[in-house]
């Protein structure tokens, strides 16, 4: 029998362990937090670059959690809502979301993509 420290895991790691790597983890927590993105933007409030990111979003829509369309010259990703895999995807990433310190997640998703809407609280 393996003992596990009794120290709780981080939940920063969660989403990595599951998903198996960091890329797939930020991908995911970004979608949930904004409904909607496209790669760049992903890859710019993460600081990372745009390949492994758009590797991801084709890896998710291909197994059918995520879903695209064209806007503009830009393809958009959200999570899809035919699968009956995304709602406890989203559920997942959710737990993981709000375990992250609000500042923390303020410092992560800072730019905003529209206008908030007037007497919406900041989540």
């Amino acid at each position: 029998m393996v003992h596990i420290n009794q120290k709780l895991v981080d939940a920063k790691f969660i989403l990595e362990g599951i998903f198996g790597n960091k890329t797939a983890e930020k991908v995911l927590l970004h979608i949930f937090h904004y409904g909607e993105s496209h790669a760049s933007g992903i890859a710019k409030d993460f600081s990372i670059a745009v390949n492994p990111v758009i590797q991801q979003l084709i890896r998710f829509e291909k197994a059918g959690v995520l879903v695209s369309k064209e806007f503009g010259r830009s393809r958009m990703y959200s999570f899809n809502p035919k699968s009956v895999f995304s709602k406890p995807i989203q559920d997942i990433i959710e737990k993981a979301y709000d375990s992250i310190p609000l500042s923390e997640r303020q410092n992560i998703f800072e730019t905003r993509r529209r206008p908030r809407r007037k007497g919406k609280p900041i989540q």
